[in-house]
This record gives structure tokens, sequence and C-alpha cells, in this order.
């Protein structure tokens, strides 16, 4: 038989097999000889007390072997299904494609950008050079922006659909078991390509396929049912589903479907700064340490203020990572931030933004709020003086409205300038910053400091833009056949809720048929 039951360890012991057993006895009260083996459940950091502790759900078998199920997806051969066009091989159109071919059908992904190996060479030059290839950037290619950016599979999507298939098939793509039971599971921007690849490998085995340098410049509707797409202008894709999953960057698709009339919505957003500090400041106030033990990873936090009628709050914090220059246009800065799997570098970074309402950017242009965050990335530019390089200034000066004399070593790679982000941020940002950055100093011991630094700007937190549809056949209201997906539509916000997001779209088509 089998008992679930939870333990506490400390750091040291998490690794002892022993001391596990040792203790999953005593908790139900048998003889350690009775404990046959074990499966760890979920596991997760408890730091509320200065004795930091690990909270472990283990299975424990009593006087029998283990039983642990391997889960093994078998999928079928597609080549010769009915076609289903996926646009976008992010996490939504990836998992899309893995769940139309479970569902007997075949698709057909379209990528604007490159393949994960070619997606590095353009990289590089965005972070050496400064200069963006508007096709091939952080966001834009093989496994969207979540490829290049941390591969954090935290989610709070549990009545969206089935987190752990999402994981599972992550593990069998090459990602650490690890991710099935830590309560933040991370891969790290360093293993996700790999992985990426084994998705690519295991749709084209299938007889799906998976098309890059193909970008959809038109969508082909006849009374109000889709045809088709086309790619680059001049190639005619046909097929009568199509799943479009382009994620937030994506602007030219928000200016086609304006144009075409057909619905578009615009929708709050987020905008702020990304802030830098020494990771050694969060270990200490995090795990009440002056040195973080070897047994615990970097620390990570998570903050939020209400100032006034506004949140504030921290958005995608990176332990150990690193500030990226994620683009997709010429003169615009755009920050983000990701981690190795090891998260070993010295830095702590997070998005820290303030919300946006409708109320911000008066009219009825469905387009306002991009237009309103293309201004201030381009404004953010300008102040940078080029070459992507960002503008910034220490975390008290900002406070304090003073220009920064020199700025704090960065993880930022085209470099940062010192600049009154007062100047770049809209005057509701940088009020509601002002106000909430002292009161996150009393919740995390030496936050408020000069030595961390606000990198401008953050600005991509979510879609400025909603593509609508129908809540139970996954449709646009007014296109037979197209179905808004995932972050690009307003209806996900990271790897995990895009790929569930992706898998519901999938399943609905097949609903359909």
């Amino acid at each position: 038989m089998h008992k679930d039951i939870e333990i506490t360890l400390l750091p040291h012991q998490v690794a002892e097999e022993e001391t596990i057993k040792q203790k999953l006895a005593e908790g139900l009260k048998l003889t350690q000889n009775r404990i046959k083996g074990f499966e760890i459940l979920k596991r997760s950091i408890d730091a509320r007390s200065r004795k930091v502790i690990f909270r472990l759900q283990v299975r424990a078998f009593v006087d029998e072997a283990p039983q642990i199920e391997i889960q093994v997806t078998n999928y079928p051969n597609v080549s010769d299904a009915k076609p289903i066009i996926i646009v976008g091989a992010g996490p939504a159109g990836l998992f899309a494609a893995l769940q139309a071919i479970e569902n007997g059908l075949k698709p057909i992904v379209i990528e604007r950008g490159k393949d994960v190996k070619q997606r590095r060479r353009d990289l590089a030059a965005i972070n050496k050079q400064g200069l963006v290839n508007t096709e091939s950037n952080y966001c834009y290619g093989e496994g969207g922006a979540g490829t290049y950016s941390d591969g954090k599979l935290y989610t709070r999507s549990n009545k969206r659909g089935d987190i752990n298939k999402v994981l599972q098939i992550f593990v069998d793509h090459g990602a650490e078991k690890d991710i099935l039971i830590d309560a933040r599971p991370h891969i790290g921007t360093n293993k996700l390509p790999h992985i990426i690849t084994a998705i690519r490998e295991t749709i084209l085995n299938a007889g799906g396929e998976v098309r890059f340098d193909s970008q959809m410049t038109d969508i082909l509707i006849d009374f109000g049912k889709i045809k088709g797409i086309e790619i680059n202008f001049e190639e005619k894709l046909l097929a009568e589903h199509v799943i479009l999953a382009t994620g937030h960057s994506a602007r030219d698709v928000y200016e086609l479907l304006h144009k075409k009339n057909i619905l578009i919505e615009a929708k709050p957003f987020a905008l702020g700064v990304r802030i830098e500090h020494p990771q050694e400041i969060i270990d200490s106030a995090q795990y009440h340490c002056d040195t973080r033990s070897e047994f615990l990873p970097p620390a990570y936090y998570s903050l939020v203020e209400q100032v006034g009628a506004r949140g504030v709050f921290s958005f995608c914090m990176c332990p150990g990572g690193i500030i990226a220059p994620c683009a997709t246009g010429e003169n615009e800065i755009v920050v983000n931030g990701w981690s190795p799997s090891k998260r070993n570098n010295p830095y702590a970074n997070s998005g820290t933004v303030v919300q946006v309402t409708l109320e911000d950017v008066q009219g009825y242009d469905p387009l306002r709020m991009l237009n309103f965050q293309s201004e201030i990335e381009q404004i953010a530019f300008e102040a940078g003086g080029g070459n992507l390089v960002a503008p910034a200034q220490r975390m008290v000066d900002f406070v304090n409205n003073k220009l920064s004399i020199d700025l704090p070593k960065n993880s930022y790679l085209p470099g940062t300038k010192s600049a009154m982000l007062d100047n770049i941020l809209p005057e509701f940002v940088s009020k509601s910053l002002r106000s909430a950055l002292p009161l996150f100093g009393k919740k995390i011991k030496g936050y408020y400091t000069n030595e961390a630094i606000l990198v401008g700007v953050e600005s991509r937190t979510s879609s400025p833009v909603r593509i609508p549809r129908d809540k139970e056949s996954y449709q646009h209201p007014q296109v037979k056949g197209l179905f808004p997906c995932a972050e690009g539509a307003g209806y996900a916000g990271g790897i995990v809720s895009a790929a569930i997001d992706g898998i519901n779209c999938a399943n609905a088509i097949a609903g359909l048929l």
C-alpha cells in the first residue's frame, strides 16, 4: 500500500534518501524497514521563519515495492489527415500542434522567425551590436519569447487545463523531472532550445509541418469563414481552421485584423521598469542570513502594493538572472529578464510595473493602447542614445527625483545610460513607482537601496490588444474557423498558460469536427 504525507527537512537533508525514509517512518508511526520506497510529489521552500525549511509532499510505499507510473504519449501519424494552420511557434502554437496530432489532425505551424539554432546569431547581434532583426529576436522565432526568456513554468491557471500534462510533455522532451514537483518550476534559457527542438521533431515525425521564415501577411476569408492565410505576400495556404498564436508583440497582426475590419479591442496592460539588485541582497533578506547556504537556490520574491487606485507589482522575477533587450522593431527599447537553469548569475532582476487602464489613454481606437506602448518604447530609445543602450537610474535617486551621477554594474549587455526616468514614463507610472518602492523596502530588508538599478522600459507585460472569441467555441465572433489564442489574443500570461490555451484551441477544433 502507499500513503501520502507531508514532511519537513532542512536544506542539506533534501538529497538524503535515508533521512527522508526516517522522516516518513516517524510521520507514519512505522518502523523504517517497512518503508520500501517513496515518490516526491511536491517540493517547496518555506522561509517564513528564521530557520528555512523544505516542505515535501511524499508518497511512501509501505510493505511493497514502489509503483511509479510512467506516462508516454504515442502520437499517431497524421500525414494525410485534415490540416489545420497554426500561426506562431511559441508555447501556444507548439502545444496546439501536439494536441492536434493527438486528435488526429495535421498541424501546419507557420513561424515568421527562425529556428532556435539560427536565432542565436541574431540574439548575439542584439546584445553585442545593438542590431535588431525585426523577424528574429527575443520575441520572434521558434519557441516564442519563452525560449530565450527564462523558462519559468509557474502559473495560477489551475482551472484552465491540465498543468501536469504540459509539464510532463516538457519532461518527455528533455526537461528535468524536478519541474513536476517544484512549487516554482523552472527550466532555464540554456536548456529550453534543446527541448523546443525536440518538440519540433515530434511534430515532424508524426507528419505535421513546421515552416520558418513564413510571415502571415493576410487572412483569407469568404462569407465570414476562414479559407486560409497568405504567407510572405505571395503563397496561399488553405485550411478551414486557423489558430492565431502570434504572441503579444506581433503588432502587424493587430494592424492586419483592424484593416480587414475584424473585431479587436483595446486592453489594459502594465508598464514600468526592470529592477536589478545584487542577488546577495535578496538572499540575505529572504533567507535571514548573511550568506546563502549552498543547499538553497538563489532567493525569489513577489511584491505587490496598492497605491491609490493602482496596483504596483513585481513581474517575471529572475533570481540569478540577466536583463535582456527584447525590442522587435527599430528605434525602441524594451527590457525583460531571464535566468539560466543554475540561476548562478550575481544579480536578481524583476519587472516592476504599474497598471495602465483604458481610461488612461482616451479614445476609441482599438490600437490606442498599443500605440501608447510603442511611443514610450521610442522615447526610451532616444533617451538611451541608440544601439539599444537603455536609460537607467539608481533606485533611491529615482524616488528622490535625482539624476544618478553613475550607475552600478548590471547585467544588461548593450549598456545603460544615466537618465531621468520621469522624462520617459508617464507621470502616473512614475508617481506610483515612487510611492511603492520605499514600501517594498519595508517588506524586504535591503530592497530599497541605491545599489539597485531601474532600467527602462518594461512594457511588454501583456498584450495591449484583445482579439475577442466565444467562450465555448474559442472562435472569433465574426469569423468562423479563426481561433484567437494565448498571450497575443489576451488570454494567457506565461509559458504554461499559453500552452494550455493552445491545447484548448486544438481541442475546440476537434470538437467541431
